[in-house]
């Protein structure tokens, strides 16, 4: 039986909506999966219009599977009124949004969705309508009550795990505690055992300074937080190489030699990665109870409305979604 899984509008003036209908509509995604999507289904259809997608939307859920071109959408807040201006900053989408993300994430705890995607958003616009969270996935860590969850992205070649994550570069050392780094860094050991099915992860952690501190030349954060906390989590039985110097480290990296890297922060582990990627990688929430996975792009205003957006990271967010639920649904069948 295949997954079904619970895509939401992401910002209605952003691309979000586009690459949402342009992926639900590929056959390839259609076998693979049965797409909901979770949001204005008046600004779908204001979507579908503009860029000329030939797509029937019935309200939802429904029992089998809908003919091609045709797919099920749920509206968490039908009454309200919507006014799509792509490329604009307003509360109306923010507040749509973010009732996405709350249904979507209610569809998976009662069992009718196996997996969220979550288009982007924007984070200003979350703000505007209330939303006082730093972005998407940290709501869904309150919407689900999770502990400790960190932020990974993933291409064909490589997986990098955050240890902070949408931070001002300035906060980033200071915030560096044993506690966050052994947490972060056994999330991401976890994830590669539950959602990839690694039996035993290899793990490379960077450092935050230059060099990797120099051996405390370029700042200590290394000698009193990094590498103790590796070897506390050694002691555990995983398998952690590091602190390598980041500068050095991507290009001799080989996905043969190491499962995931660890970086200290957004920008140190993600512009390599989005590099490599090229616009297909995908953003994962490791550590949640539900899956959720994201494509690698923001809301893209300055092209939104055009028809020109690409969906293919939104495909592989798709496919990874997919692959990340069955492999826990192999894994719970195997606990019983």
């Amino acid at each position: 039986m295949k997954p079904v899984i619970a895509l939401t509008i992401g910002d209605y003036n952003g691309i979000g909506p586009e690459v949402v209908l342009k992926s639900v509509l590929r056959p390839e995604i259609r076998r693979l999966c049965t797409p909901v999507l979770v949001g204005s289904a008046e600004a779908f259809e204001w979507t579908a219009r503009r860029v000329k997608l030939r797509i029937t939307l019935q309200a939802g859920p429904r029992a089998g599977e809908p003919a091609p071109g045709t797919v099920n959408v749920i509206d968490p807040s039908p009454a309200t009124p919507v006014r799509v201006v792509p490329g604009a900053l307003a509360a109306n989408a923010g507040a749509s949004a973010g009732a996405a993300i709350k249904a979507a994430v209610a569809l998976v705890h009662r069992g009718i969705a196996d997996a969220v995607v979550t288009a982007p958003v924007s984070k200003q616009a979350l703000h505007l309508a209330g939303y006082q969270v730093p972005g998407q996935t940290e709501m869904l860590q309150q919407l689900t009550r999770s502990r400790h969850v960190a932020m990974m992205l993933v291409s064909s070649t490589l997986r990098v795990g955050l240890i902070t994550i949408h931070l001002p570069l300035r906060a980033v050392a200071s915030s560096l505690t044993p506690e966050l780094l052994r947490t972060r860094i056994a999330v991401i050991h976890d994830a590669l055992r539950t959602d990839w099915r690694i039996r035993q992860p290899r793990l490379a952690v960077l450092g935050l300074n230059p060099h990797a501190g120099e051996g405390g030349d370029i700042g200590n954060e290394e000698q009193r937080l990094i590498i103790p906390a590796i070897a506390a989590l050694r002691r555990r039985g995983m398998n952690i190489a590091g602190p390598f110097p980041a500068d050095a480290f991507f290009s001799r990296y080989g996905g043969d030699t190491y499962d995931a890297v660890v970086a200290m922060y957004h920008d140190q582990g993600l512009v390599p990665l989005k590099m490599s990627a090229k616009g297909k990688a995908v953003n994962v929430s490791v550590g949640l109870p539900i899956v959720r996975t994201s494509p690698d792009h923001g809301t893209a205003f300055d092209i939104a409305g055009k028809g020109v957006a690409d969906p293919g990271s939104m495909m592989e967010a798709i496919r990874l979604a997919v692959t990340i639920a069955r492999n826990r649904s192999m894994t719970r069948r195997k606990g019983r």
